[in-house]
């Protein structure tokens, strides 16, 4: 049979590995690629539409080189679709599988109402989250060790499916009108309501071309890519110190499966290189990490509902969220992060970690909630389960447990810019201070302040927040939220536990030393060893997860032991 097939372009703005795209040409006599553009969803700011409308028209460029064309359509799909099944003659629809919360079913129920055959394919994630899932019992992983457990038994990811070239579209035919440009071109900015003149230097155009071409150019930095270690980057350099190629994966302009086959044959190549979780590769599998728990966690992208996330009563500060997001905190390297974001739509992952944790709960006790609807607004590369899971993990409430580890807004930028040279950059308001005073301005003598031609709390705020008392009375309520989430009783007279009740985001790699002995979990099948009528202090080690400190070994109330976190004392990054 000869179909009439769309292809509804989400994520996957690309022709090379699109399997769905294939099938679509497969056995076709009318192709109709279809973006809709539903201008009413999401939050994505200005920057982050003219990336999606540079990616629509480089999409649209690639398909007109083999005479198709890419259909735009502004609109909710649930209408969209049934007008444009009628009008098209449609037997067949095509898409890419979309991991997050979505339309697929809905979607795929309308088409089959009409008689419309759909194929799904997984193109936008290195493995199916269904199947990883499946493995685990429908249940996410919420270590990265213990996903890439599930992820060994399934061998490496799928290789790329062939691009797609004008042998696919023989015999198939794309209807172009005249008047298409006017009734299916790509809008602009101005049509979609944004403002054109609010969007920042164009660093990063959007789009498959340019998506490949970075690649490319990185693919030639061999030793760059085998020594590459992501904690060791530079969150205050100029220039990128990463590869800014989350954009390009968010959009599906770039393949992820593409990316780690590329990668792997450089490393093939190589008798030494990084390795997971620090490595490129093993940045894209904390990808597939964060993919798999938004999949497989109901209300991840919120704090109710949500089984893995901490209940934490934070504060309802309008105030000081608006001064967060418009870079006006008083903390210059706060500030030049936010002003970064603001202008460019990218910051580096540990200045994300930084502002991160000022917002919640090292300094402004805000929501981590808020917190990711600016993010989803401002970045570029805002992807739905990266976006939630690292808000996550960083507000202390999932994942990450080591919440008395606080980066410090002054001392932590100090570490790679000791003069200062980011601050100056976003912030010239400040570019005059000397070094001493360029991360804490309202420390300078007024007539340091007259000098540099900046009067703190005239030209540049002071600080809304005093950090040293604010972190540390963010770090008692943390404490106590824990404390509610998993209380230690003795164990019950006569009791002897027979399985260990640790923290469920603690690896198996955990260990545990006690005096001189040296415990792993996996060696806590029958802790008689251990006694429990009291509370054991124990130094704690994860290699994964970055949990680093003394642990609390009490007895739950269903006799069970349990490690809880015991920050004894407060403790600042810098």
């Amino acid at each position: 049979m000869q179909h009439s097939s769309i292809h509804w372009f989400r994520k996957g703005l690309r022709l090379h590995d699109n399997p769905a795209l294939l099938a679509a040409a497969t056995d076709c006599h009318r192709l109709h690629p279809l973006f809709i553009l539903d201008p009413s969803s999401g939050r994505a700011g200005t920057n982050a539409w003219r990336f999606l409308l540079d990616a629509l028209r480089d999409l649209d460029r690639s398909l007109r080189e083999m005479g198709s064309r890419l259909f735009v359509v502004q609109g909710c799909p649930e209408e969209v679709f049934p007008r444009l099944f009628h009008a098209w003659g449609t037997t067949r629809l095509t898409f890419e599988v979309d991991t997050e919360p979505s339309r697929d079913a809905t979607v795929a129920e309308l088409a089959e109402r009409h008689g419309v055959k759909v194929i799904r394919e997984v193109s936008h994630t290195l493995y199916d989250t269904e199947r990883v899932l499946a493995l685990n019992n429908g249940k996410a992983p919420l270590t990265y060790k213990g996903l890439q457990s599930l992820l060994a038994s399934l061998g490496p990811p799928e290789k790329p499916a062939p691009t797609l070239t004008l042998e696919h579209l023989q015999g198939c035919h794309t209807p172009c009108q005249v008047s298409h440009d006017t009734e299916y071109g790509v809008p602009t900015l101005e049509e979609l309501g944004q403002d054109p003149t609010e969007v920042g230097p164009h660093l990063y155009p959007g789009g498959e071309t340019a998506a490949l071409a970075r690649l490319n150019s990185l693919m030639d930095r061999t030793a760059w890519l085998c020594d590459f270690k992501k904690p060791e980057t530079e969150p205050t350099s100029l220039s990128p110190s990463t590869t800014v190629l989350s954009p390009y994966l968010k959009f599906g302009c770039l393949s992820v499966r593409t990316f780690w086959w590329w990668l792997d044959e450089v490393y093939q190549g190589q008798r030494e290189h990084s390795q997971p979780p620090v490595s490129l590769h093993g940045q894209l599998l904390w990808r597939e990490f964060f993919y798999t728990a938004g999949a497989g966690i109901p209300n991840f992208d919120r704090m109710v509902g949500n089984p893995v996330c901490l209940q934490v009563n934070w504060d309802n500060n309008p105030q000081h969220l608006r001064a967060w997001r418009e870079g006006q905190t008083g903390y210059p390297f706060i500030d030049a992060i936010m002003t970064q974001l603001r202008t460019e739509g990218w910051i580096h992952h540990l200045a994300r970690h930084a502002v991160a944790c000022f917002l919640t709960r090292g300094d402004l006790w805000i929501s981590w909630e808020e917190g990711l609807k600016v993010f989803e607004e401002l970045l570029l590369d805002a992807d739905w389960s990266l976006n939630a899971g690292n808000w996550l993990w960083l507000s202390g409430s999932a994942f990450f447990h080591r919440y008395f580890h606080i980066y410090s807004p002054v001392a932590f930028g100090k570490k790679t810019d000791r003069d200062g040279a980011y601050i100056r950059k976003y912030l010239p308001v400040l570019k005059d201070f000397p070094a001493k005073y360029i991360y804490e301005p309202w420390k300078a003598p007024r007539a340091v302040q007259e000098q540099a031609g900046c009067l703190v709390g005239t030209h540049y705020p002071q600080p809304i927040v005093e950090h040293g008392a604010a972190s540390k009375r963010n770090l008692g309520r943390m404490k106590a939220a824990q404390s509610k989430r998993h209380p230690t009783n003795p164990s019950p007279q006569g009791t002897t536990p027979h399985w260990i009740d640790l923290h469920p985001y603690l690896s198996d790699n955990i260990i545990i030393i006690k005096g001189s002995r040296v415990i792993k979990k996996s060696q806590f099948d029958s802790p008689h060893a251990l006694t429990h009528q009291q509370q054991h202090h124990m130094e704690v080690s994860q290699q994964h997860n970055c949990v680093l400190g003394t642990v609390s070994l009490g007895w739950s109330s269903q006799g069970s032991l349990l490690l809880t976190p015991l920050p004894a004392e407060y403790e600042e990054m810098g």
